[in-house]
């Protein structure tokens, strides 16, 4: 059984209609782990795992904004003894206290993560936690191939694609093909499903490949050409998001010779890509986080900063931005 996971932006009772399945789901669960991870192909990965290690887990998949919200839902459902094994997902504020109250309702929790956590964090948790492993040298699915399915060569290869991609190597044309078909929700459980059995290819993933890549070149155009470029001491650029965050920074650093790029969505919330491994950093002064060359975070928009986004492609926060990461050691 899956449950996709997903923030709801467009109605308050509508958000509650989905907290409430969710805790009805986990109180009516089968016996089994709980997977709690973020939403991209490092995530799928990790979920592939799982699904080849455990016979029965229910999945959330989450954003890093809804990951808070989530797991104070999962704290007020009963664990019976059962795992909840999180991923991908990185340190949040009081994350320490919820997992208290998780661990009160009886879950047994193992949290797993590459992404850069400090030292008194990792110490607030682990005590908390049954397992706690952050290793930022993989990706979370390398890392749960290696905890979970250490002898299980199939595992080991997916993890070995998932942070092909995830870690920006770009070695194995296997993971970009991927890393681009999980941009549309609707192949999640597809390609979950074809990595737990070990194959990494096949017709439709093939086909969503090509429609995606048509798709793709006409969105990073249209972000590039409202692409604003500022900045002395680094050129960085900000621009509205379309979809593909990666593809579309790569390229607009390709075309527009940047060393950060900063694409918004139309609600604020940002991916940034970076050369200088501080991404992580600026990330977290803007309610996010992520890894030194890869993180995402959240502007506070207003409706007219949302206009002046989609119309000119002027983010109010630049300048903000700009001086912050420019006055970094």
């Amino acid at each position: 059984m899956a449950v996709h996971w997903m923030k709801l932006p467009w109605s308050h009772d509508r958000r509650k209609e989905n907290d409430d399945e969710l805790l009805s789901l986990l109180k009516a669960r089968e016996r089994g782990v709980v997977h709690l991870t973020h939403n991209d192909l490092d995530a799928v990965g990790c979920d592939a795992i799982h699904r080849r290690a455990y016979p029965h887990v229910i999945s959330l998949f989450c954003s890093v904004g809804r990951f808070p919200h989530v797991m104070g839902l999962i704290a007020g459902a009963p664990g019976n003894g059962d795992i909840l094994s999180i991923s991908d997902l990185g340190y949040f504020s009081g994350a320490e206290n919820v997992l208290s109250a998780i661990r009160e309702q009886g879950w047994r929790v193992e949290w797993r993560d590459h992404h850069r956590w400090r030292d008194e964090e990792k110490e607030r948790c682990a005590s908390r936690c049954e397992l706690l492993h952050i290793d930022v040298d993989t990706c979370a699915t390398g890392l749960c191939a290696r905890d979970l399915l250490p002898e299980d060569p199939v595992a080991r290869e997916i993890g070995s694609v998932v942070c092909d991609y995830d870690l920006w190597v770009h070695a194995d044309p296997r993971s970009a093909v991927l890393g681009q078909v999980l941009q549309r929700r609707e192949n999640r459980d597809y390609v979950r499903d074809r990595l737990a059995l070990g194959i990494f290819s096949d017709d439709r993933i093939r086909e969503q490949y090509r429609d995606i890549q048509r798709e793709m070149d006409r969105i990073m155009k249209k972000s590039i050409s409202k692409a604003q470029v500022y900045g002395k001491r680094y050129r960085i650029a900000f621009a509205p998001l379309y979809g593909y965050p990666s593809e579309t920074a790569a390229e607009m650093r390709k075309q527009l010779k940047t060393e950060m790029e900063v694409l918004v969505s139309p609600s604020g919330r940002f991916s940034l890509r970076s050369v200088p491994p501080v991404s992580h950093i600026l990330a977290r002064n803007f309610g996010g986080g992520g890894h030194p060359h890869a993180a995402g975070g959240n502007f506070s928009f207003t409706f007219w900063d949302r206009v002046l986004l989609q119309l000119f492609g002027r983010c109010p926060y630049a300048r903000e931005f700009v001086e912050q990461a420019e006055s970094l050691p």
